[in-house]
């Protein structure tokens, strides 16, 4: 890839990326999250319930939990990260939310960088993760008619039990 002097990574040379693809949030005990790149929605919205506002060495902090898995709320993870601001963000169905901004960072193509991410819950939205355009600024191209150029993540193999001999 081709920088320019100021460090940025030309147009030409950003690579391409899908209208959802599946990120790292190492935070989240490098849990995989599907999410959807939605360049019309400016910040980036994690799906998190059980948020908890603390003191950590002086500091606002916030704990939260994440199902990563769509359609499935039996699989938890925990995360926390120090609380940046509460912003109100108005979403797809016009309402405004006053939310926990916290600074993390994710991971996808090979590469590693930090966003500004609210927590929400997102119960009945499609994607537990939304990425909006600060989040992959001048860092990919999204084309929308792609999806998962990053690959899907393998699915575990059931391990059959051998059968038992009856005596």
């Amino acid at each position: 890839m081709k920088a320019t002097p100021q460090g940025e990574v030309t147009r030409e040379d950003r690579p391409v990326i899908g209208w959802r693809e599946w990120l790292t949030i190492p935070s989240l005990g490098s849990a995989r999250i599907k999410a959807k790149f939605d360049t019309g929605a400016r910040s980036s919205a994690l799906h998190a319930f059980d948020v908890e506002e603390f003191e950590h060495e002086g500091e606002k902090w916030v704990r939260f939990k994440v199902h990563p898995d769509q359609r499935d709320t039996t699989r938890t993870v925990e995360g926390q990260g120090r609380l940046l601001d509460h912003r109100t963000v108005r979403c797809s169905e016009g309402t405004e939310t006053l939310r926990p901004v916290v600074l993390t960072t994710i991971e996808l193509l090979g590469q590693s960088w930090e966003i500004e991410l609210t927590l929400v819950r997102r119960d009945n939205m499609g994607f537990r993760m939304l990425l909006g355009r600060q989040g992959v600024r001048r860092r990919f191209v999204v084309d929308s008619g792609r999806s998962f150029v990053g690959g899907k993540p393998r699915k575990k193999r059931r391990v059959k039990k051998p059968k038992r001999k009856s005596s």
